[in-house]
């Protein structure tokens, strides 16, 4: 790879790892990998008032980690390609590694997040 081509890579990796920088987000997705929502389902789902949710998931549209299907007035959401969860559950558990030190830590979030 050339040094043109290397700096768009990282510039295309840099765009979109920071679509993961958000905490509502990565909820989002987690979400999402169980299957299509509603936009409706999402804001009962988070707590995100629709406004936002909206902003959120724009981001992670632009950045093709969630694709739309239209029902009548119903917007539904899901993921095209599942290794996104796949990569998002691998730092998931690197993370878990490190809080092993910390058991109380690591139980709260495994619990907390059903895995």
């Amino acid at each position: 790879m050339n040094s043109t081509g290397r700096d768009l890579y990282y510039q295309m990796h840099a765009e979109l790892c920071q679509v993961f920088t958000s905490p509502k987000r990565l909820e989002i997705i987690d979400l999402l990998r169980d299957g299509e929502k509603s936009v409706q389902q999402l804001v009962d789902l988070t707590g995100i008032p629709q406004a936002n949710l909206s902003q959120h998931l724009a981001v992670l549209r632009q950045q093709k980690i969630v694709v739309t299907r239209r029902d009548g007035t119903c917007i539904y959401y899901s993921i095209p390609d599942l290794r996104i969860a796949q990569a998002l559950d691998l730092v998931r558990d690197m993370l878990l590694e490190r809080l092993k030190a910390d058991g109380r830590a690591a139980k709260k979030i495994e619990a907390g997040l059903g895995r």
